[in-house]
């Protein structure tokens, strides 16, 4: 699996309160794009990667446990980046454009313990290129799936990698997987999500996926989602890729409630390029197992 030139990435995990933060560290002159769905994202700077907001450079990304809390870990992500004179240039200071995302994992763990700044510098001390890891990692460490069913039923998620190539085009795919639906392959049946004791998967015998403590549970979910691709896209194009790569999400997850956070980035350079034909379907994240792109833990979700 090869990752685009350039992306450094870097986790802080906390196996005893099963949280953790991923930092995605841009090569300069990189551009994003985002695409969120849902009602109740926990985010912080995704408005200005919007295509019609003016900037365009984005030097970093970061995903995180905690809830809205662990937005603060983006603070630490800032503190790096100034020191090391990276940001968006002013006459008084360079501010570093810093996009972070988060899940709620605060049933499961300690709900008291969350990725902060300190533990963001960490992760962006450990960055590097074609950083490999995956599961209960980074961002992915407090991920549940399954939650339909409730607490009991669900399964550990994670955080995982995928990538296409095409000639010199790559599209890196990194994924924090927390869904409350479960994963489903191509014809419908179940790679990962709410399974019983005897470990049979509920959804098999029950497709409509009845809510069974939908107050709780159903608001408790989010699936984060970062493309890096070497491809010149203009921000107009980074925005569209994550939107189009929004839909094969929706085509895997179910039952899909959408609190979901997409973001594109690409290294911009002034020249006439575009994006072979690579559909939707080609960037689905379950399209094949042994491209998956989380390694799900069939164990008890606190057994990492």
């Amino acid at each position: 699996m090869k990752l685009p030139s350039g992306f450094r990435i870097g986790h802080y995990t906390n196996r005893r309160g099963l949280t953790g933060c991923t930092v995605i560290l841009c090569p300069p002159n990189t551009i994003g794009g985002c695409d969120v769905r849902g009602n109740s994202p926990a985010s912080r700077e995704t408005p200005l990667l919007a295509a019609d907001k003016a900037m365009q450079e984005i030097h970093a990304v970061v995903l995180s446990g905690g809830s809205a809390f662990g937005l603060a870990a983006a603070d630490g992500v800032m503190e790096y980046l100034e020191s090391r004179r990276i940001g968006y240039r002013t006459p008084w200071a360079r501010i570093p454009i810093v996009a972070a995302a988060a899940i709620f994992d605060l049933n499961i763990g300690s709900a008291h313990t969350r990725p902060d700044r300190r533990q963001a510098i960490r992760a962006c001390q450990s960055a590097r290129m074609n950083n490999r890891s995956q599961g209960n990692v980074g961002a992915g460490t407090g991920a549940t799936v399954g939650k339909w069913a409730g607490a009991d039923y669900r399964m550990k998620g994670g955080l995982g990698l995928s990538s296409i190539e095409s000639g010199k085009l790559i599209v890196g795919c990194i994924a924090v997987v927390n869904c409350v639906g479960d994963v489903v392959e191509r014809d419908g049946s179940v790679l990962a999500g709410a399974r019983s004791s005897d470990g049979i998967f509920l959804g098999e015998g029950d497709r409509f996926r009845k809510f069974r403590s939908h107050r709780i549970l159903a608001k408790t979910n989010t699936t984060l989602i970062v493309l890096m691709t070497n491809a010149a896209l203009s921000k107009v194009g980074v925005n569209r890729l994550a939107s189009v790569h929004m839909t094969a999400w929706l085509a895997r997850l179910y039952p899909c409630i959408l609190r979901t956070t997409a973001t594109c980035h690409s290294p911009w350079r002034p020249t006439r390029s575009t994006i072979p034909s690579i559909t939707w379907q080609r960037l689905e994240p379950k399209q094949r197992r042994k491209r998956s792109v989380v390694l799900f833990d069939t164990r008890k979700p606190w057994a990492v």
